[in-house]
């Protein structure tokens, strides 16, 4: 309606703007400015407001499909939590389960150096069917 009428004027941030009107909002995917001569401008940026708001609100979803869209949201966010949990616990395990096994592995090639050390100072003989 006021684009017939020539009231509305649009520009950019290098735009040059009518002398006397006044921005009536701002379009940041456009970067564009919206203007109107005063006080027309307050009128039609609250009712774009206006429109705006009840738009929202007649697509607003009834309080039934509201609470159940917040569980699944909460479900959802506490089956994310769980999962790194459980990612974490796992690396973990493993990570203390491989330094328990170098740990048992050292012990062993240790304790088959001490037995070696015994012999020796035993002084038995290795036999060839030893090694």
């Amino acid at each position: 309606m006021n684009s017939r009428l020539g009231l509305r004027r649009e520009a950019g941030h290098e735009g040059t703007v009518p002398r006397g009107w006044q921005m009536a909002w701002y379009e940041p995917r456009r970067r564009v400015g919206v203007y109107y001569p005063p006080p027309l401008h307050w009128i039609l940026r609250e009712l774009r407001e206006l429109r705006y708001r009840l738009h929202i609100a007649l697509r607003a979803p009834s309080i039934e499909r509201a609470d159940v869209i917040e569980m699944q949201r909460e479900h959802h966010e506490r089956q994310r939590l769980a999962d790194e949990y459980a990612r974490g616990y796992l690396a973990g395990w493993r990570e203390c389960f491989h330094t328990c096994l170098e740990a048992v592995e050292g012990e062993i090639a240790r304790s088959e150096q001490m037995w070696d050390a015994g012999d020796l100072l035993a002084g038995t003989p290795k036999s060839s069917l030893d090694n």
